[in-house]
């Protein structure tokens, strides 16, 4: 069914009526509010040349809610406003509706709710309180939608407008409206239907509705959801089985013939419905209606049509506030939700909050596809339902993650791991599956359900650091720890932003001839009150947060330009070592970004060495190996920095097309205290050089380390022995004094 077929509506003036006037029919006045420009401009062009009820549209714009409010305090006639719900603040939209309705007292203006954001949609309050018309997401509403939901709140308007004009039984229909909206489901709506038709021709209340269940064929598909008087021993029944022939004649007729009945007996009334069916409203009746009552119910009509729908508007936003589509439980709104009124009525006490994330979900997804993790999420979903049935609230607050609120001797390890212990049958295979868990108790959350959810998220992040199957529960320590991280990354973020991290440049030496032959920038952070943070402590969190991709752009261009000034002063032949986060190396823009660095800075690519760890692995050897390529096939070295303390192999060091390998300085330590490691740096510099590659040792600290390392045959090395990391300003005279170089 069309919107356009969902009303009936009184004639319009004819041609000729029209054409007795001089003046062309004002066009409707349509009011766009949106903080986006380009929703202006796609809104304008998509309604441009469109017409309704033979009148065009005339669109007033307004970029905030308070220019939205001041122009219809000013302007008259606005039919319609298209509304964003997330202006200037996150409820700003649904603020706006409360001024339309409550401060500006305009009952007949419709009002069409937009938004980008599917999850955000309006409060229940809201709906329950204002008239709203209608609520689409902006992805949805192309030219014809938008057309058809346009043309049928202008109809709406205009009838709303004809019957102020002309009837003052209009207030009551629209305070039905607005009851109607006000009632949860279709059965108190239904309910409603029958006392306000009998309010509005001054009858009893004696009658029954139906509607379509989509069962079935003819009458057998209707049952009663509503009834009253003394025919209310009919609800939930069929229309097969009710035992008044009038009654089933009539209904019959209606739901079959989609149209009004009226009879010397009843009124049968019929509401075109839209997903959930139609409607047949039934009454008693023992005096036929007046010409004006037949009117005014069909006035009725169109309106207990558009509440209708507004009424599966509601059913439909619940559904998407509070439950999760796919598995059919109550979402983490409905968690939150639950647990606040849990806490503030008490019963929360002697509770805990368990999370549970299903172990290599995301591997599972990659490997065997979509369709096969929905079926297991699914058989997770039975399983826990049957154990917990009643006693506890199961929710799935995240793609693989269940939470569980209830009594602590419910929601504990062992329980809940009780649960996976048999494999789960998906595809007719049996597919084991574990879990970690994350566990609060209430007495050791916040004030809110909100927090409590957060603690037991941090739980179960502490859960999954410790390895698969693992749980853990909430303690103020680890709190402490985790919020301890995320204040060390806004520190990060601002002193990035601010200017507060720097690079300085540490000497390499050829082992050989005593000389310089290469720099390795590397990243610093002073604090405003002149504190150094330590690498090891920031450099995690900036990879953990993604923050690393930025802040290794910068590094890359800033030690690029370092290495202009050296060669502005005469200093040629050394080569810039930049450090590649296994987070940036993964990036697919990654070659893009170094190929801009060069071109912006313009420095050859001969003179840069990238430095990557052998944490890429992760990413795949194919993957890893085809990047690296692309590097060599531009001229710029690679080094394989900290070998022997990631994930080493032989056969993943001889697929990488590297130039130079550096030993970790845990090796290189050992090598003058008789401390376990001294055979490992023995073994990599004649596996380096097997490779073909150079060999670098890191953290020369000594001269016995140093002669050891030319012993061995070791290429070169960096440390304490020869420099500390410098600033560019001091790297330049230490350089023109190494090198003879007048500075």
């Amino acid at each position: 069914m069309d919107d356009d077929d969902l009303l009936e509506f009184i004639d319009a003036p004819s041609a000729a009526e029209t054409s007795a006037g001089a003046t062309m029919p004002e066009a409707w006045r349509i009011v766009v509010v949106d903080d986006d420009p380009d929703v202006h401009e796609s809104t304008s062009y998509g309604l441009r040349g469109l017409e309704v009820e033979g009148r065009g549209l005339q669109l007033l714009h307004a970029y905030s809610a308070a220019q939205a409010l001041q122009m219809l305090r000013d302007e008259t006639g606005v039919a319609v406003v298209l509304l964003d719900v997330v202006m200037e603040t996150e409820d700003a939209g649904l603020a706006t509706v409360g001024a339309i309705r409550d401060g500006l007292g305009l009952a007949n203006l419709r009002i069409i709710l937009r938004t980008g954001q599917p999850g955000q949609a309006p409060e229940i309050e809201t709906i329950r309180r204002y008239d709203i018309n209608d609520y689409k997401t902006k992805s949805e509403l192309t030219r014809t939608k938008l057309y058809t939901a346009l043309t049928t709140a202008i109809r709406s308007y205009d009838q709303l407008c004809r019957l102020d004009a002309s009837r003052k039984g209009l207030e009551q229909i629209v305070a039905a409206s607005n009851q109607f909206i006000a009632d949860a489901g279709v059965q108190t709506f239904a309910q409603g239907v029958i006392t306000q038709i009998a309010g509005l021709i001054g009858i009893e209340a004696e009658g029954l509705v139906c509607a379509s269940t989509g069962v079935g064929e003819g009458s057998a598909q209707y049952v009663v959801i509503a009834a009253a008087g003394h025919l209310a021993y009919l609800m939930r029944r069929r229309i097969s089985e009710i035992d008044d022939p009038h009654i089933v004649a009539s209904l019959t007729q209606c739901l079959a013939e989609r149209r009004n009945l009226v009879t010397e007996r009843s009124i049968t009334l019929f509401f075109e419905g839209r997903e959930s069916g139609d409607f047949a409203a039934f009454v008693y009746s023992a005096q036929p209606l007046r010409a004006v009552d037949m009117h005014l119910m069909q006035v009725f009509c169109t309106n207990i049509a558009l509440c209708a729908a507004n009424v599966e508007l509601v059913a439909r936003l619940r559904d998407y506030a509070f439950v999760d589509r796919m598995l059919g439980l109550p979402n983490r709104t409905a968690l939150i939700e639950h647990m606040d009124r849990a806490i503030a009525d008490g019963s929360a006490q002697g509770c805990a909050l368990g999370l549970m994330d299903v172990d290599q979900f995301a591997e599972t997804n990659d490997m065997f596809g979509h369709v096969y993790g929905d079926l297991l999420l699914a058989a997770i979903t039975r399983r826990l339902r049957g154990l917990h049935a009643g006693d506890a609230f199961l929710a799935r607050v995240g793609g693989d993650t269940f939470a569980l609120f209830g009594a602590e001797a419910r929601v504990q390890p062992e329980v809940l791991r009780a649960v996976f212990e048999q494999p789960f049958e998906i595809e007719d295979i049996q597919r084991p599956v574990s879990i970690c868990i994350g566990l609060v108790h209430c007495d050791a959350a916040g004030g809110s359900g909100l927090e409590l959810l957060k603690n037991a998220s941090i739980a179960l992040k502490r859960a999954k650091e410790l390895g698969q199957g693992r749980s853990a529960y909430y303690s103020a320590e680890i709190g402490i720890a985790t919020r301890e991280r995320t204040r060390l990354l806004h520190g990060l973020q601002r002193a990035f932003d601010h200017e507060r991290l720097f690079v300085v440049y540490q000497p390499q030496m050829s082992l050989r001839t005593g000389l310089p032959i290469g720099f390795e920038a590397l990243l610093r952070w002073r604090t405003e009150d002149g504190q150094f943070v330590p690498p090891d402590r920031f450099i995690p969190v900036a990879e953990q947060s993604g923050l690393i991709v930025a802040i290794g752009a910068w590094v890359l261009r800033t030690a690029l330009h370092a290495h202009g000034q050296l060669r502005a002063a005469g200093i040629q032949g050394i080569r810039m070592a930049v450090n590649v986060s296994s987070v940036q190396f993964a990036q697919p823009q990654f070659l893009a970004t170094v190929d801009e660095a060069l071109a912006d800075t313009g420095m050859p690519p001969d003179c840069l060495e990238l430095e990557i760890t052998e944490s890429v692995a992760v990413m795949g050897m194919e993957r890893v190996a085809s990047v690296l390529r692309a590097i060599k096939e531009r001229g710029i070295a690679v080094a394989i920095d900290d070998f022997g303390t990631g994930f080493s192999s032989l056969s993943y060091l001889d697929q990488l097309p590297a130039d130079r390998l550096k030993i970790d300085r845990a090796f290189v330590s050992s090598l003058d205290s008789g401390r376990l490691g001294a055979r490992i740096a023995e073994m990599i510099v004649p596996l380096g050089h097997q490779l073909g590659m150079q060999v670098l040792a890191e953290g020369v600290e000594t001269e016995v380390q140093a002669s050891i390392l030319r012993s061995l045959g070791c290429d070169e090395g960096q440390g304490y022995l020869y420099a500390k990391a410098m600033v560019i300003e001091d790297l330049l005279p230490w350089l023109a004094q190494r090198l003879g170089i007048k500075p």
